[in-house]
């Protein structure tokens, strides 16, 4: 009797679960504000240029929206900023990890850590990565961002996702990268990306909502 109430009750659950995930629809959640908004010049750093990807990289990467911009300081190396942010809706595509990106566009990792930034009261989670290719070697200073939470790792990113999800019906997520490309001062290069990230972070969050 105990085996037969046992199958049933999977039974029951696995009903459910099909159910659930034919009838539950994710919501589309808005950005704060569009990346159309987001400032030229801030904390010393001025916008040299601006990107726009093509047809075919947006049907690939699907953002909501997203801005690709490079900005100069003096005395600071270039640095260029992408931010692709997904609501989470039927249109917004999955985030693509960097980890398969790069390699797969002919960089060749050189070494990879997980570090972490202080700036008042936040602390911000990401992960420090050097490329090269060719002859040329580029620092990628990267999180992502779920409700005010700053992840390192794909599976994290995941687990969020689906967390909120369940409880909020909600998937959204952003993707934030800064890159410093670099001959030999690797040193100088990772002092030129925090110190960005630490005069825009604020400004990023003023447009990802939480």
């Amino acid at each position: 009797m105990i085996k037969n109430e046992r199958f049933f009750a999977f039974y029951v659950l696995i009903l459910l679960a099909g159910l659930y995930i034919h009838l539950h629809a994710d919501i589309t959640v808005p950005m704060n504000k569009s990346f159309r908004e987001f400032p030229l010049n801030h904390g010393g750093w001025r916008m040299e240029s601006e990107s726009i990807f093509s047809d075919e990289v947006l049907r690939k990467l699907r953002p909501t929206d997203y801005v690709v911009r490079k900005y100069l300081k003096p005395d600071h190396f270039p640095v260029y900023l992408y931010i692709g942010y997904h609501s989470g809706g039927r249109e917004s595509g999955p985030i693509h990890s960097p980890r398969h990106c790069l390699p797969g566009s002919g960089w060749f990792k050189l070494k990879e850590d997980k570090v972490s930034i202080d700036i008042n009261p936040n602390k911000i989670n990401l992960v420090e990565a050097v490329f090269q290719k060719g002859d040329g070697k580029e620092l990628f200073l990267y999180w992502y961002y779920v409700r005010g939470r700053t992840l390192t790792n794909e599976y994290a990113l995941k687990l969020a996702e689906i967390t909120s999800s369940i409880v909020q019906r909600r998937r959204d997520s952003a993707f934030i990268r800064v890159s410093v490309p670099f001959e030999s001062d690797e040193e100088q290069a990772f002092s030129s990306g925090t110190e960005f990230i630490k005069n825009f972070y604020p400004v990023i969050e003023e447009f990802l909502p939480l």
